[in-house]
């Protein structure tokens, strides 16, 4: 309850506040922030082409005077901006760099920042900056194109002190060679700043690409991230703050807030050095709303409001083995909320703004010690728990429990799983570890008996996932225990359980099919979706069966799988009511597909979205547009020749292949299929040479070594075919059709020491094939 001095002192505030929030609406353009030489002038001012219902972060200046203090001294408020004296941090006093045979020069002329540097056509060109994109510990640039494309250059300045290797020019790669022809060339669409930066770096952007030209109108409301880029369109509640503030409205006029924690308890207990209470997370919680843009992720839908489940705008990435470690920790940029839904102490309810601040970004304790708002320091500090001397350069809580890795050359990032270091678990499965980042001199099993003598021998954490995941992606079958187990644990991290519902896919069983059927009702959405991912194989009976419910499905991300796995049906042969949803569930898929027809491989989803709903028209002119957008994208090539082998058009399959590798030579795949292509033309000979082509460039892949062989041998060449078999199943063990084909071989020459094995291994496999398991058994026991 207010008290009456408190009422007082709120009237003599809020009075003079209101008039300069009515002079904001007025006059968007003039500054009601502080004075602040270091920030760019055009942070705050709402644009022109702004959605009616924003007001630009300069509205809100007047009444939250502290946090937008704050926020103008924020990474936020400097995400993006004009190019101009007050803004740009690099050295465009004419210098020149040259790094794996690329050069720059950075110069200055009438005023504009200029860079000489190689074009999409591999010649030197002369560019205009305009636009700086951050600010520490690097500043990169965008260039403006006519077709209104801004592209992200490769070169970009190194912010930090001189004295810690900064102040000069680098390439975003290193030494490695980025020519035109290279997907991450500046040029290219990965370097686009419209479809890859723009959502996360302005506010209320609109993309505004038009498929019928190719060109972008992209459009914000603020150039940096506002107030507005987390709180929503704040018109309305600026309309209630001037209008008497009636405390009855909800919300305070916002169309939706973020989800409030309960009121959370971090005492920490005595006898354990940390709180022991956990606090109930609602949907749609400040996590989800930093996560809309710290995470990996694609978007969905524009639709993004503070409050809603980021599943309903956008698609979060699963722990896949090019983006983490086998142990969940980060490998490749993933902006932390991956990790830190890892961690025990989300799992507790902890939030970011436990530790940061939220407009400011910044920790709210220097170091270790934002740690110790809710940990003991005299229990965690002590040599007895961190085996080490507390001295200066000692390691501390961040050191170990936040592992560190460099990005774009210089972007130091910290893992925010908060694991216990393991390196037994570094011995087991080759990940890195916190002990070994320092003791580089040393390997894991000298720091994992340094911590065993230290803790004894049973090891904690919280994230037990790693073997599991290491024999995943080895195609070892003594995995498909260890991940059902996972996937069924309900206190185990969501974005763990659905990335093991995925892997299991790949182990198919009754037990198997069983845990990822009952994953469909998963809590996590991401669960749900790698769920019903796992209903592709099945009849399409079973598959209506199982999928229907998702349908409606509260997240949008859950529903879109179901529309695509849904799409081979036909609606008019369903109930009405199930019609209906399965209508609005394509419908829907549609526009979140549309949403990226800038892009190759959002021409293509759609394409293939069409192709399973037997409109191949349609689906093929989607395929063609994705080409002209990327000609060299194999991958796409492959699948649209595929819809002209459905439709019996083998000539303007093989055509377009050839087309393809005139463009893309050493495309494995393209490879292997113009040689299926030629071999249902038969002509074997040429058919040969491309198959064995796409094993050469692509040995690591399985199922072109099993075609080839096939091929060989079906031709005659039974003593290639065997090397070729041989070959893959010593880098391939666990593959199916490999296996099968060597048993095969095997029983036929009655080479039972060879056989034995194979079956058994086979038999792992197919855990549910009894004959199988009999065949096993007797060779065994024979051998």
């Amino acid at each position: 309850m207010m008290r009456g001095w408190q009422k007082k002192v709120l009237a003599v505030v809020i009075i003079p506040v209101l008039a300069s929030i009515s002079l904001a609406i007025r006059a968007p353009g003039q500054s009601t922030l502080s004075s602040n030489p270091n920030l760019p002038q055009d942070a705050g001012v709402l644009t022109p082409a702004a959605p009616a219902d924003f007001v630009g972060s300069r509205a809100c200046a007047g009444c939250h005077q502290t946090e937008s203090k704050a926020w103008e001294a924020s990474l936020h408020a400097r995400a993006m901006s004009a190019a101009t004296a007050q803004t740009v941090r690099g050295d465009f006093s004419g210098n020149t760099i040259e790094v794996a045979g690329s050069r720059a020069r950075f110069f200055r002329k009438d005023g504009h920042y200029l860079v000489e540097t190689e074009g999409a056509d591999g010649k030197l060109g002369l560019f205009t900056i305009s636009h700086t994109f951050g600010w520490e510990p690097l500043q990169q640039y965008l260039v403006s194109f006519p077709d209104g494309r801004l592209q992200a250059l490769p070169w970009a300045w190194d912010t930090r002190p001189r004295e810690d290797g900064g102040q000069q020019w680098f390439h975003v790669y290193g030494r490695e060679p980025i020519p035109v022809s290279d997907s991450r060339h500046w040029t290219r669409p990965l370097q686009n700043w419209n479809h890859m930066c723009a959502e996360c770096h302005s506010t209320a952007v609109d993309k505004g690409y038009a498929p019928s030209t190719d060109v972008f109108r992209t459009t914000w409301s603020e150039i940096s991230v506002g107030c507005e880029g987390c709180h929503g369109a704040g018109r309305e509640h600026v309309t209630w703050a001037t209008h008497g503030a009636d405390r009855g409205v909800p919300h305070r006029g916002f169309s939706s807030i973020v989800a409030k924690r309960p009121v959370a308890e971090w005492t920490p207990d005595a006898a354990t050095g940390s709180p022991k209470i956990d606090v109930v997370r609602p949907s749609g919680d400040e996590v989800e709303t930093c996560a809309r843009c710290h995470s990996r992720r694609g978007q969905i839908s524009a639709d993004w409001r503070p409050g809603h489940p980021l599943g309903d705008t956008h698609l979060p990435a699963f722990l896949s083995p090019d983006l983490f470690e086998d142990d969940g920790q980060m490998k490749d940029e993933v902006f932390n909320d991956h990790s830190f839904k890892q961690s025990l102490m989300y799992a507790r309810g902890v939030v970011c703004s436990d530790c940061h601040d939220v407009h400011s970004g910044q920790l709210k304790s220097a170091g270790s010690n934002v740690c110790n708002q809710c940990h003991l320091p005299e229990r965690f500090s002590s040599i007895a728990h961190t085996g080490h001397q507390t001295t200066a350069g000692a390691p501390d809580c961040i050191s170990c429990h936040m592992p560190a890795r460099t990005y774009m050359q210089v972007d130091r990032r910290h893992d925010h799983s908060f694991r216990i270091p393991r390196p037994d678990v570094s011995v087991k499965v080759g990940t890195p570890n916190a002990c070994n980042d320092c003791h580089k001199d040393q390997a894991a099993a000298w720091a994992a008996a340094a911590i065993e003598k230290w803790h004894g021998p049973t090891r904690k954490g919280h994230q037990t996932y790693a073997e599991a995941f290491h024999l995943a992606r080895a195609g070892d079958p003594d995995a498909r225990a260890l991940l059902q187990r996972i996937a069924a644990r309900r206190m185990e991290p969501g974005v763990a359980r659905a990335s093991a519902v995925v892997a299991l896919a790949s182990f198919p069983s009754t037990e198997t099919d069983a845990t990822i059927a009952a994953a469909l009702s998963d809590p996590e959405p991401l669960a749900r979706v790698a769920a019903l991912r796992g209903q592709r194989s099945q009849p399409s009976e079973s598959r209506l069966r199982r999928v229907l419910p998702a349908l409606t499905d509260p997240v949008r991300i859950v529903r879109l799988e179901a529309a695509f796995l849904l799409a081979d049906q036909n609606p008019q042969q369903l109930p009405s009511e199930d019609r209906e949803k399965l209508l609005a569930a394509f419908q829907e898929y549609e526009a979140a597909e549309r949403l990226d027809v800038d892009r190759p491989e959002g021409r293509a989803r759609l394409a293939l979205f069409f192709q399973r709903r037997g409109l191949f028209a349609e689906a093929e002119a989607e395929y063609l547009a994705a080409l002209k957008l990327e000609p060299e994208a194999a991958a796409i090539a492959v699948t649209l020749s595929d819809l002209y082998r459905l439709q019996g058009r083998e000539a303007d399959a093989e055509k377009r292949l050839h087309q393809t590798l005139d463009k893309s030579p050493n495309s494995a795949i393209v490879h292997h299929a113009l040689g299926l292509s030629l071999i249902r033309s038969k002509r074997y000979d040429e058919a040969l040479g491309h198959l064995r082509l796409a094993n050469e460039k692509d040995p690591a892949e399985p199922r072109f070594a099993y075609v080839y062989a096939i091929a060989l041998q079906s031709t005659g060449h039974q003593s290639e075919s065997d090397a070729v078999l041989q070959s893959a199943l010593s880098r391939s063990p666990y593959d199916i059709a490999v296996v099968g084909e060597a048993l095969n071989r095997a029983l036929r020459k009655q080479d039972v020491t060879s056989a034995a094995p194979l079956a058994n291994r086979l038999s792992k496999l197919r855990p549910d094939d009894v004959s199988l398991a009999r065949l096993a058994s007797r060779l065994s026991q024979t051998r």
